[in-house]
């Protein structure tokens, strides 16, 4: 699949390419890349923002600004393009980002992902630019860059192949293994750590026992039992 990041600051995912699963993912033929936004903008100087109509604190990105870098990008008309292509607004205020949508996004073979700054985007952005508006979670980041690795992590680890072994992602939290719920907890060496023990049925070496604590743990997480 290939991922798009449109941002202010592409230098910012430098660290993010270096992670071990997303270097998989691009060593498979993935693709992630960034776009800078000033780098398109039909504005002077750089700019890419301006002050909000009604008068308030801080700047917001233009929605011409975003619509040239969609258009450098891909070319076309960019209001024409989301029926077609995955563009997603990053804003606190978006459908909230979670297991099945991660899921939903490693199905598609491009995903864009728009970075807000400032106070966000016009919100002509949304609607008419973007096909989805989504959220990391209930609270405010200073941009969307953060949020677009969350959810480019969460994707990519996905990706046959990103993890190193296919069986990693099986069962993870949220997963339908888990029938969605918290993942079970983990245990190693050493056995017995200041009295606090390893559970014994992990010991025993019965897989079936194993499987069954391990599914009670996951629903005892999300509350079931």
């Amino acid at each position: 699949m290939k991922i798009d990041v449109f941002t202010l600051f592409p230098g910012w995912f430098d660290w993010f390419r270096e992670q071990r699963h997303v270097r998989n993912a691009l060593a498979l033929g993935h693709e992630f890349a960034t776009v800078d936004m000033r780098a398109s903008t039909p504005l002077s100087a750089g700019q890419v923002d301006d002050t909000p109509y009604g008068g308030g604190a801080g700047m917001v990105i233009r929605v011409d600004v975003v619509e040239e870098a969609l258009r450098a990008r891909y070319g076309g008309n960019p209001l024409e393009q989301r029926d077609s292509r995955r563009v997603i607004a990053l804003a606190p205020g978006g459908r909230r980002f979670d297991e099945a949508l991660a899921s939903e996004l490693a199905e598609e073979q491009e995903v864009t992902l728009l970075c807000g700054r400032y106070e966000g985007f016009d919100e002509r952005v949304h609607e008419h630019l973007a096909s989805d508006v989504l959220s990391i979670g209930p609270y405010v980041l200073s941009g969307g860059e953060l949020a677009a690795m969350v959810v480019s992590d969460a994707v990519l680890r996905k990706l046959p192949g990103s993890l190193g072994h296919e069986d990693s992602a099986l069962e993870e939290s949220f997963s339908v293994a888990l029938e969605g719920a918290p993942e079970y907890p983990h245990y190693t060496r050493p056995a017995d750590w200041h009295g606090h023990l390893v559970p014994d049925v992990l010991l025993s070496g019965d897989h079936g026992k194993v499987r069954e604590w391990r599914l009670e743990q996951s629903r005892r997480r999300m509350g079931g039992g």
